[in-house]
């Protein structure tokens, strides 16, 4: 059970939204799929769900092309795209029954109260979809994405609007369908990706940056030194350390920033002794390894919408 993509591409007129993608994705392993907005993750995502033709390229779906055989592809995904389309004047497990029918699943009232069971929907299965709040109707998605067991699972920003009690339920059920199902997981929340996520596929102006583990790709970016530095004063200008050898990168905000060095070398020392000569009172000086953050940040730049 896999995804294979094969140099996927994608024009929009002029635009060039995804460039030559390839990448894999198996089952026992959550694959997180990340990139700043407009980078091309979602309408790499609708490619692969056969909602959108690739320019050039292709993918398959345990076996099956999604440009020769779509409805057989569709037949082993289940989508939760970022903005979740739900039938809202429809009760909820109205709603479930009604995409059971459409799935043609057998033994569809067991199957429905399971998956109520597993989303946390028990409460609320038999209230309308528009009076839920945005976390209640999140898990309704999650619900329509994997009534059909699915051996695929695609989720377009899945823990979007939960609190922090249905963030732990979700995550515990996301990381469980990642036992047997490949599950490919898209989020803008860092922290969740470090929680979730076995893999990370990083892409920047639809051309891929990274793909690889998040040990070994977070090992190969602590290569450069991160330091954290906060200083008394809020209005520090990232100029007075520019020139610093072995700086590669510095972040600023509000007297906070975070030096990235180009090498080996600490760059501390240099640090401390340009904040002392330019009059600034250190607060804080600390070191960290690379987590998805740091390398999320130095790995893709800014992009429009697509």
């Amino acid at each position: 059970m896999s995804v294979i993509v094969k140099g996927l591409s994608k024009q929009f007129d002029h635009q060039l939204a995804v460039n030559q993608l390839s990448f894999e994705a198996h089952p026992g392993q959550i694959l997180g799929f990340l990139g700043p907005n407009g980078a091309g993750k979602t309408t790499t995502m609708k490619m692969i769900c056969c909602y959108i033709e690739p320019t050039e390229g292709t993918a398959e779906v345990e076996g099956y092309d999604i440009r020769n055989s779509p409805l057989m592809v569709r037949k082993q995904i289940g989508y939760l795209p970022e903005h979740n389309p739900l039938y809202e004047e429809m009760y909820v497990k109205e709603f479930l029954q009604f995409v059971a029918s459409i799935h043609k699943i057998e033994n569809k009232n067991a199957r429905i109260s399971d998956i109520i069971e597993m989303t946390g929907l028990g409460k609320e299965q038999n209230k309308i979809i528009g009076t839920l709040s945005k976390g209640y109707r999140q898990r309704v998605g999650l619900a329509q994405a994997i009534i059909h067991d699915p051996k695929v699972l695609i989720l377009d920003e899945p823990t979007s609007g939960l609190d922090m009690n249905q963030l732990v339920d979700i995550r515990s059920l996301i990381r469980e369908l990642g036992k047997e199902k490949t599950v490919i997981f898209s989020s803008h929340i860092m922290q969740e990706v470090q929680a979730l996520c076995d893999r990370v596929v990083i892409i920047s102006d639809g051309l891929l940056v990274a793909n690889e583990s998040i040990e070994k790709l977070s090992n190969r970016m602590s290569a450069n030194q991160i330091i954290h530095v906060e200083f008394a004063q809020k209005n520090v200008s990232p100029v007075l350390f520019t020139h610093i050898e072995g700086v590669a990168d510095v972040i600023s905000d509000h007297g906070q920033f975070t030096f990235t060095s180009d090498s080996h070398s600490d760059i501390r020392k240099s640090i401390f002794d340009a904040a002392v000569k330019n009059g600034l009172t250190l607060l804080e000086m600390r070191q960290d390894k690379a987590n998805v953050e740091d390398i999320f940040r130095k790995l893709t730049k800014s992009t429009s919408d697509v």
